[in-house]
Order: structure tokens, then C-alpha cells, then sequence
């Protein structure tokens, strides 16, 4: 559906997409995970059209995209990181110009109103000024606005910066049913939480570059991973170290030890083992890879602004 070949974009000395070349298939919910600065909104910019590559290509079934195609970009919607909207205006008002900038009218655009509204739980406060409604609320009614036109792809840029919990839910509930519709999705977020429960694929970006890319099992294959079993330090689990010793290693903590099992350890083993002593199976704990991992991994732990 949309294909990017070797896109690079520059500011000055910058280099925010560097090389970058990528596929999303119909259908998809594409997730873009990536630290502040890494090129998430500028890779969607290029998408919608707000900017042009400085080099590679941009298409959307097989179509150039660019600002000049207006025919491309019309099976595009975008929910910008920043809010679009005007304060000082109702809801309705809001959602009336977007539609009518979109080309719709009539009884086609105040049926289209009202089913995002009432979809997005907004249907009461539709009279009143956005400048009244919370941060989860402009949210909500930007994304409305950004699917009037019924698009066949939207681009989602950190829909829910500053969002309550309830208006996230609400969002993501909202995007996941739109998505089991046909409707393609590429979301940018630096939320691992949001990746993991909304995304059947992943593009890890950093420094204008896709390090890691596919799904969230795939992904994880790609963490250099040490298994390791938490367990509590009592006086039951006393005779447990002990015979340890010889199948890799015991770091006693605080509370808890923590034992890494040298290669080819079966874990199989050591439950037989627990079980040989008695001890249940709820005091022990499996560490297991995780995608916040694997983004420090690749993306550093250092803090960014």
C-alpha cells in the first residue's frame, strides 16, 4: 500500500530520515516507536505531504506522493502531534469545516458528524467551544476530524501526548476497531505500551534510521537475553541454592535471589527440582525479553529533550 524508498530528509546540517525504505501493507496497524527526535513526525510528514524528501520516493499504491498529488493524498488522513483545531469554535463548527475543506456537504457531512461524535463519546458537548474541552477531549475530535473523508490510511503522530487514562482507552478501543474495519493504520509513539497492544508490526526508528523492524515476537529475538528466575530469600528456599551451585549462577539481593542458569540448562529441571523440595510454584518468577528492553537496547538509555 505505501512503499518508502531510500527517503532522506535534511534541516541544515541534520539529517532526520536518513536512507529510510519501508513497506505497510494494507490493513495493517503499523506502530512507529522511537525517542524524541529519532524521525517520527518528520517520516509522517513526508507521508502526508507537508514536506519533501531531499532524496528516495514516496508512493501510496503506486502512486507518487507528494504535495502536487492531491489524488494520492486524498486517501490520506492525519491526526497531528500538536492539536488543529479552533478554540474559539464548537465542536460541530470544528468538524463542519474540516469536512467542507474535504469536499463534503449536505446531509452526506452532518451523517459522517454525528456518527464521530457519538463514536468518540463527544455527541453532548458537540454545541460548546473546544477551548472549554480537556486534553483527551481535542484529542478525540481531531482524530474525528481527521476521518471525515473516510480515508484509507490514517497517520497517527503521538495521538495521545498529555491524555488521561480514560481518553487513551478510549482512543485506542476507537483506532483497534477502525483497524478490524480495513482501515490502515501507522501510529508514532515513544509509549512501549501503546506499541505492544495496538501494533501487528513494529519499526523501531532512531537517529533517521529503522534499526529493528517486524512484529513483536520477531523483535524480541533480536535482544541479546539472559534467562534469569526470581525467588524469594527464606528460609525454605535455603536448601534450593544450595544445590544450585553447579547449574549456573545465584546472586543473592535484598529479598530475593536471582538465578541465571548456565547454557544449556533445561528450566524443566530446576521446577523438578522445586517440586522436590516442596516449594510452590508462585514463588518463583521468569524474567522474560520485554520491548522496552530491546528499545534500550538499541536506542541508548541516555535521557532525550
Amino acid at each position: 500500500m505505501l512503499t518508502l524508498e531510500n527517503v532522506t530528509k535534511r534541516y541544515g546540517t541534520l539529517t532526520a530520515l536518513d536512507g529510510v525504505s519501508l513497506r505497510i501493507e494494507a490493513g495493517e496497524f503499523f506502530g512507529l516507536l522511537g525517542p524524541n527526535g529519532a524521525g517520527k513526525s518528520t517520516l509522517m510528514s513526508l507521508v502526508a505531504g507537508l514536506r519533501a524528501p531531499d532524496a528516495g520516493r514516496l508512493t501510496l499504491n503506486g502512486q507518487p506522493l507528494s504535495a502536487a498529488n492531491s489524488a494520492a493524498r486524498a486517501a490520506l488522513g492525519l491526526v497531528p502531534q500538536h492539536i488543529a483545531l479552533y478554540p474559539k469554535l464548537s465542536a460541530e463548527q470544528n468538524l463542519r469545516i474540516f469536512g467542507q475543506l474535504y469536499g463534503l456537504g449536505g446531509a452526506l457531512l452532518r451523517d459522517r458528524i454525528n456518527e464521530g461524535l457519538e463514536a468518540m463519546q463527544l455527541a453532548d458537548r458537540r454545541r460548546d467551544r473546544v477551548e472549554t474541552f480537556s486534553g483527551g477531549m481535542q484529542r478525540r475530535l481531531n482524530i474525528i476530524a481527521s476521518l471525515l473523508h473516510r480515508p484509507k490510511l490514517l497517520l497517527c503522530d503521538e495521538p495521545t501526548v498529555g491524555v488521561d487514562p480514560q481518553s487513551r482507552n478510549a482512543i485506542f478501543e476507537f483506532l483497534e476497531k477502525l483497524n478490524r474495519e480495513g482501515l490502515t493504520v501507522i501510529y508514532s509513539t515513544h509509549y512501549m505500551e501503546e506499541a505492544t497492544r495496538l501494533c501487528s508490526r513494529i519499526g523501531i526508528i532512531d537517529h533517521g534510521k529503522i534499526p529493528a523492524l517486524g512484529t513483536l515476537d520477531e523483535l524480541l529475538l533480536k535482544l541479546p537475553f539472559e534467562e534469569e528466575i526470581r525467588f524469594p530469600r527464606t528460609e525454605a528456599t535455603t536448601a534450593l541454592v544450595a544445590k544450585l551451585g553447579a547449574c549456573g549462577a545465584v546472586e543473592p539481593g535484598d529479598e530475593h535471589y536471582r538465578f541465571r542458569p548456565q547454557p544449556g540448562y533445561k528450566l524443566s529441571s530446576f521446577y523438578q527440582l522445586t517440586e522436590s523440595l516442596g516449594l510452590p510454584a508462585r514463588h518463583f518468577t521468569s524474567q522474560r525479553p520485554t520491548l522496552e528492553a530491546l528499545f534500550l537496547h538499541l536506542t541508548g538509555r541516555n535521557l532525550r529533550e
